[in-house]
């Protein structure tokens, strides 16, 4: 997720970055779902900070389909230590259409 415009200061930073990936999936979530009547697809959010001597927090977002025989985008999303990370549904975001 871009962010090179948000604040430094991790707590300037968090509401805006969360806010910027919560715009972009639900945006992205009705294409499919208005196309194609796919629901399922899941977008994968994660926030941590970067490996850099900054850190800064930063984000990703990564669109996935779970299918039959696949192994799982993150697999025990449960057990992620190090990263916050939250799996969205289209359902998720249908107050935001």
């Amino acid at each position: 997720m871009t962010e090179y415009d948000l604040p430094a200061a991790t707590d300037e930073r968090t509401s805006l970055l969360i806010r910027r990936c919560w715009a972009y999936v639900a945006a992205r979530l009705h294409g499919p779902q208005e196309h194609f009547d796919d629901t399922a697809v899941k977008p994968c959010v994660s926030f941590s900070f970067a490996d850099t001597d900054e850190a800064l927090l930063t984000s990703n977002v990564t669109f996935c389909t779970p299918l039959p025989d696949v192994r799982p985008y993150i697999p025990d999303l449960e057990r992620v230590t190090d990263a916050a990370v939250a799996k969205i549904s289209a359902e998720d975001c249908s107050d935001l259409s």
